[in-house]
């Protein structure tokens, strides 16, 4: 299936920030991102926050970002950032939304696969539904309707978490993309 241009952007935007929330970037997916060409975007804050990831990407050490991630994002016990976007929508101790969760991915045909030890609430996973949704040539509504419900909520407060963080520096610049990325999918969605 051949997905028109903005499809395909919007799908490898996701993939890209499942694969940075998933795991600390490798050598070469910094190398790649540091080579990376400008973004054409008629959104000149998205611009200039990719600059900015290529930029960060150019000057960053694998192993730095590898400490970075595990010292934010990987702890024993409680992470100093989660990446559990449940964390940041329970609103009280009646709320479930890990299994509401994995009901609409299973009315939506998907499930987590068995190799894989991360509950689908994680922001990568969250992503990469998102990228499968476009991917699969879903209905808008249908992906409207994901988004809203699991990421649009934790995008905020996540990304202030990540921003308020003293121990990165190269997530900064990720969460900052992600918070624009995710800002005009909302303003996208909101005019279906």
């Amino acid at each position: 299936m051949s997905l028109p241009p903005e499809e395909e952007a919007r799908a490898n935007f996701y993939a890209l920030l499942s694969r940075l929330f998933f795991a600390p970037p490798d050598a070469a997916l910094l190398r790649g991102l540091a080579s990376a060409d400008e973004l054409d975007s008629e959104d000149e804050t998205l611009a200039v926050r990719w600059r900015a990831l290529v930029a960060a990407a150019a000057v960053m050490d694998p192993e730095a970002a590898r400490e970075e991630y595990d010292a934010a994002f990987v702890g024993t016990g409680r992470a100093p950032v989660t990446l559990y976007t449940s964390a940041y929508v329970i609103r009280n101790s009646g709320e479930t939304p890990l299994a509401q969760l994995r009901g609409q991915l299973a009315a939506l045909g998907l499930a987590r696969r068995g190799d894989v030890g991360e509950p689908e609430d994680h922001i990568a996973a969250l992503c990469d539904t998102m990228r499968h949704l476009i991917a699969a040539g879903r209905d808008l509504q249908e992906q409207q309707a994901f988004f809203v419900r699991w990421i649009q909520p934790s995008v905020e407060p996540l990304c202030s978490a990540i921003e308020a963080s003293e121990l990165v520096s190269f997530y900064k610049v990720v969460g900052r993309l992600a918070k624009t990325f995710f800002s005009l999918e909302q303003s996208g969605f909101e005019m279906l």
